[in-house]
Parts: structure tokens; C-alpha cells; sequence
């Protein structure tokens, strides 16, 4: 009877928390009216530019639309489209097929080498530029600078660098008296080339972070730890990394990321050749987009696909931090 009673409570309480929940909301909006009103027009511009392009891309990609049959208009004359549903067919044809394979293992080779390279040379920046040097001041705005340059200016700038007959990386190799290279003609090479590239542009980025996380470090600790005889070595395994934990979670997530992503150092210094071999994931959705016949539906549901191995990195990424007792 006491177990009867107590699931009738239960239940009343239930209910009388769901017929509240229209007057916490109103109660919650005329309590922070002005903070709703601030952020509306965010929110207006974010559903505008994400929510319907990335809702018109899910559509997209569970129909077989190309440029044959998507709708368009020429002069005065209206071609209805004539794409139909297909459901899972295109993710399908993806996932079984051997190119998105090869496409995603160079991709996570080319993201894991590049972010390790950023973590480790702006980590390595960082800590000793925040030692007291003559010119500290000149090296780090030296040291910025490449992230300061639009990534399509580098870009281009890399790749009359790379340039087989007049780059000044192979006038250099010739002036040394070795053989100059076809830094973008060898799939090895290409590979090697993108990947400096890009750690060429990311490391400032790195190296800034570390080095804010770095000068929240309380002195303090340092001097402690060396009054008790802890090498430089034990200092920074035991304090610098520690202390660093929160800030380097962040900038690994966001460079995986960007890296993932990173559409215009492939496309603009190698055009993701020789042949295909240097082509990550969103290098070759838009190629299926903006190439030959356009496979509008196909490139969408590669899109796709990349935002969902993203989405599932952040969060297996979140939860391995929190099950480590990171608050992040």
C-alpha cells in the first residue's frame, strides 16, 4: 500500500513538472529578457548560414541530384528539378567503396602527423620564449607572423617555392650542388610538401596558447620544486604538462579539426595531385561537387559522413578527458 502511495506521489509530482514547464520558460524569459534578445540575432544568422545549408545537405545527400537533373533556370526558360529520394544508396556506395578508404587513411595520417607536429614545435616554441631572452619581443612577432598570412596567400607563396624549375627551395639544392626535386610531381614528396605547409601555418597557433597556459603557471611551483632538487626534466613532466593539461585538451581538439578540414593547402599548393594521392576527404567532396559532372548528391553525403567522424571524435574525445578528471 506504501509502495502504491509513493508511486502515486511520484507520478502526481511528474505531471504537476511537466504542466510547469510553460511557466518556468516564461518565467525564465521575463527574467532574462535582455539576454534572449542579445543573443537572437546570433542565433537568427547561425540557423541562416549553418542550420539551413547543413539541413539542404542532409536532403541532398539521400537523393541521386546532379547537375542533369537539379533544377535551373536559362534565360526565361525554368527546368524543374527531376532528382528523386534514394535514401541510404549514396552513403552506401561510399562506404564500400575502396577510394573512401584510401581517402580517409591518408587523411588521418596527414591530421595526426600535422597536429602532432603543431603540439610539439609551438610547445617547444613556447617554453622558451617564456624564458628571459634578448629580443624575446622581435621572435615572437617572427614567430606569429606565418599565422597572421591568409592560408590561401601561403599557399600560393609554397608552391612557387615548390615549383620544380624555378622554386628557390630546388635554386638552393642547385646552389649546394645537389639534384633539385619534383617536390610536387612524387606522391611521397607532394605528401612531405602539404604537411610542412601546413605545420608551417599551425605552429603559431599552438605556440601562442602554450604559451598563455605557461604564464598562468605560478611561479611559485618552479621555485618549490627546485628547492627540492627536481631537474629541469622533472619539473616540466611533473608541473609544465600538469599545468597544461586543460589549455592543450582545447587546441588539439581544434586543431584535429581545422586539420581535418583543411581544404585550401591541398587544393591550392598541390591541387590533391600527383594524380589524387594527396586528396583528404574535403578535398575530394568538392571535387565531386565542382568537377565534371557535378554529383551534388554524392559530394553531400561525403560531407556528411566527414561532420559525422567529427561530431564522434569530439565527443569520444570529451569523454575521455572527463573519465581522466579533466572538467573540460
Amino acid at each position: 500500500m506504501a509502495v502504491s502511495t509513493g508511486r502515486v506521489a511520484a507520478a502526481g509530482e511528474g505531471a504537476r513538472g511537466r504542466h510547469d514547464r510553460p511557466g518556468r520558460l516564461r518565467r525564465a524569459l521575463s527574467a532574462h529578457w535582455y539576454a534572449w534578445a542579445m543573443i537572437a540575432p546570433v542565433v537568427v544568422v547561425m540557423a541562416v548560414l549553418i542550420g539551413w545549408p547543413l539541413a539542404r545537405g542532409v536532403y541532398l545527400s539521400l537523393t541521386d541530384a546532379t547537375e542533369a537533373n537539379i533544377g535551373r533556370t536559362i534565360g526565361v526558360n525554368v527546368i524543374p528539378a527531376t532528382y528523386e529520394f534514394v535514401g541510404l544508396d549514396n552513403y552506401l556506395r561510399i562506404l564500400t567503396s575502396g577510394l573512401f578508404w584510401d581517402k580517409l587513411a591518408w587523411t588521418v595520417v596527414w591530421t595526426v602527423v600535422c597536429v602532432g607536429l603543431h603540439y610539439g614545435i609551438g610547445l617547444g616554441l613556447a617554453v622558451m620564449l617564456n624564458r628571459r631572452l634578448r629580443f624575446r619581443s622581435v621572435y615572437r612577432v617572427l614567430l606569429i607572423l606565418p599565422w597572421a598570412v591568409p592560408a590561401f596567400v601561403a599557399a600560393f607563396v609554397w608552391r612557387y617555392l615548390y615549383n620544380s624549375d624555378y622554386g628557390v627551395i630546388n635554386g638552393l639544392l642547385k646552389a649546394a650542388g645537389l639534384p633539385a626535386v619534383g617536390w610536387l610531381d612524387d606522391p611521397t614528396t607532394a605528401k612531405i610538401a602539404v604537411i610542412a605547409v601546413n605545420v608551417w601555418i599551425g605552429v603559431p597557433f599552438m605556440m601562442v596558447a602554450m604559451l598563455g597556459g605557461l604564464q598562468s603557471i605560478p611561479a611559485e611551483l618552479y621555485e618549490a620544486a627546485e628547492v627540492d632538487g627536481a631537474n629541469a626534466w622533472q619539473r616540466f613532466r611533473a608541473i609544465t604538462l600538469p599545468g597544461l593539461r586543460q589549455v592543450s585538451s582545447t587546441v588539439i581538439l581544434l586543431g584535429t579539426i581545422w586539420t581535418f578540414n583543411m581544404f585550401p593547402i591541398i587544393f591550392l599548393v598541390t591541387r590533391g595531385g600527383p594524380g589524387s594521392e594527396t586528396e583528404i576527404l574535403v578535398t575530394y567532396a568538392f571535387r565531386e561537387a565542382f568537377t565534371g559532372v557535378r554529383n551534388y548528391a554524392g559530394s553531400a553525403a561525403w560531407g556528411v559522413i566527414i561532420l559525422l567522424m567529427l561530431v564522434v571524435l569530439a565527443i569520444g574525445y570529451r569523454r575521455t578527458l572527463r573519465s581522466q578528471g579533466d572538467p573540460w
